[in-house]
C-alpha cells in the first residue's frame, strides 16, 4: 500500500530556514521556494507578531511540548503553516487540506483517522527514535571528579 501521507519530520533549523526563505522572497512576482513539499516540525508552536500599525507581520517559532506546526509547499512558491495539538490532525490537514472540525467534505476526521492509521504509527515512531537519539546526544555520561567523603555522627556529649 502506497503511503498517502507524505510528511516528513524536520528540525527547527530547516523550519527557521524555510520561513526565511518566504520572508526573502515576499516581494517576488513568482517566488520559488528553496525547499517544496509537506513537512511537520514537533515540539514548536508558530506565533505571530504584529508591528508598525498591523502592516509587517513578523512569524516566530516556540517551543511547546506535544504541539505540531504543518508546513505545507507542494506548489513550490507559497508556503502554508498552521499549529495543530496532534500529529494525526497535522497529517489530516497536510493529506486534505481540510481542519479536524471542517464538516464540508464526504469524509470525517475521524473516518480519515481510522483508515490511516498504520501510516500515523509509523510517523510516531520515527518522532520517538528522533527524541531518543535527541536525549542520548544531550545527556552524557557524568565522571566523578572529586573523591567522595563520608560524613561521621559524632556522638553527643
Amino acid at each position: 500500500m502506497q503511503n498517502p501521507i507524505r510528511a516528513t519530520l524536520i528540525t527547527v533549523e530547516q523550519a527557521r530556514a524555510m520561513l526565511q526563505d518566504q520572508r526573502d522572497q515576499r516581494s517576488e512576482p513568482f517566488p520559488t521556494l528553496a525547499l517544496s513539499g509537506q513537512y511537520i516540525l514537533p515540539d514548536y508552536r508558530l506565533t505571530r507578531k504584529r508591528e508598525a500599525f498591523k502592516i509587517r507581520r513578523h512569524t516566530f517559532l516556540k517551543k511547546h511540548f506535544r504541539s505540531y506546526v504543518a508546513f505545507d509547499s507542494d506548489n513550490g512558491q507559497t508556503l502554508w503553516i498552521h499549529n495543530f495539538p496532534s500529529l494525526s490532525e497535522a497529517c489530516f490537514w497536510l493529506n486534505t487540506g481540510l481542519k479536524p472540525n471542517d464538516t464540508d467534505s464526504t469524509s470525517s476526521y475521524q473516518e480519515w483517522k481510522v483508515k490511516y492509521v498504520d501510516e500515523i504509527e509509523v510517523l510516531k515512531e520515527q518522532l520517538r527514535t528522533q527524541h531518543h537519539e535527541k536525549k542520548k546526544a544531550v545527556v552524557p555520561e557524568k565522571k566523578p571528579t572529586v573523591a567522595t567523603v563520608k560524613k561521621v555522627k559524632h556522638p553527643k556529649k
